[in-house]
């Protein structure tokens, strides 16, 4: 798939260095930056489902353009869009056209011009789109890229959904990625995307791998979930001791119409507060400080990685329970003593 988005990457003169950015937000203690300015991008779909991917495609990053360019000039450091950014959100079908939305990561046209955006503006940008690791296998990633414009990697999608208006196994192939985390100039960022959320494992699993924050692009509709978007994503940072950034899209998507995208994309503290949250049915750039010191300051306090018993969790890895017997205790016998 290759666009041309009408957009030319111009290093005009006095653009913004590593030490401008660094001036912009918070001292640095030792090599770690202990106040990072976060970036979350929520945007309804600018181009109707008739048209083609690549048409949609050149739409979205048209409307993305002046945001990222905003948060360029804001000083954010860690910048996320919500999930496959550039298309819509079109797992309620089950239509064989939405494959031509997959492009190659890194290779693909929409992270290379992402790379020269990030190299730009000092900036990481998580860049969540449709990838196509080969023809017919196709995965829902998000590709990272550090402040330099260097491509650090990547993170799959691991739970896929299969219920009414979620075909996601129709389309997307599960991710095995073992959790990565990466370590950009600004934090250790960790991702972990959409359904991905409703597992508790991940999310230790990417803490324990060192992640200080973790960004979860989504794509949520009101009704069953909503009231799980702001109990969620708090439990996981309290658990962790983590800072999370929860993106979501707006609007409504024909011809599905499975329910309102609802925004409200929002900053957690490790505390389990909402710091700053965006509206709900506009598309907008959330900025906010997240303060590192508080990670320390909860994990001490709490000590949830200290007390942890990983030697007793033996069941959690096991695949379905009829297929290792679970060890039981005999009740006992009649009028037997027991503790």
């Amino acid at each position: 798939m290759v666009f041309d988005t009408g957009f030319e990457v111009v290093w005009p003169r006095g653009h913004r260095s590593l030490q401008s950015t660094m001036d912009t937000v918070g001292p640095l203690k030792g090599n770690k930056m202990t106040t990072v300015r976060g970036g979350l991008i929520q945007m309804g779909l600018k181009a109707s489902t008739d048209k083609s991917p690549e048409e949609i495609a050149k739409s979205m990053l048209q409307a993305h353009l002046p945001l990222i360019e905003k948060a360029g000039q804001a000083g954010v450091q860690v910048l996320c869009f919500q999930e496959v950014f550039n298309q819509p959100y079109f797992c309620p079908s089950q239509d064989p056209k939405w494959y031509a939305a997959a492009e190659r990561v890194p290779d693909g046209p929409t992270v290379e011009l992402m790379q020269e955006l990030a190299q730009r503006h000092q900036m990481v940008i998580v860049v969540p789109v449709y990838e196509e690791a080969m023809v017919g296998v196709y995965y829902n990633t998000a590709a990272v890229i550090d402040a330099d414009g260097s491509y650090l990697g990547k993170c799959r999608k691991t739970h896929i959904p299969q219920v009414a208006g979620f075909w996601e196994k129709f389309f997307f192939k599960p991710g095995a990625s073992e959790y990565p985390v990466f370590h950009t100039r600004y934090c250790k960022l960790g991702v972990y995307i959409c359904y991905d959320r409703h597992f508790p494992e991940g999310w230790r699993a990417l803490a324990l791998n060192g992640a200080e924050y973790i960004v979860n692009p989504s794509a949520t509709v009101a009704g069953l979930s909503e009231y799980l978007w702001k109990l969620e994503q708090p439990a996981a940072a309290v658990a962790n001791g983590i800072y999370i950034g929860a993106i979501n899209r707006v609007g409504t998507e024909a011809p599905w119409n499975i329910g309102e995208f609802y925004g409200q994309s929002y900053f957690v503290n490790p505390r389990g507060q909402i710091e700053a949250i965006a509206s709900r049915d506009k598309d907008e750039l959330l900025t906010h400080d997240m303060n590192f010191d508080m990670i320390r300051e909860v994990r001490n306090t709490w000590q949830f990685f200290r007390d942890r018993r990983p030697e007793t969790y033996g069941a959690l890895a096991r695949l379905a329970e009829a297929e290792t017997p679970r060890r039981t205790i005999d009740p006992p016998l009649s009028g037997s003593r027991s503790r």
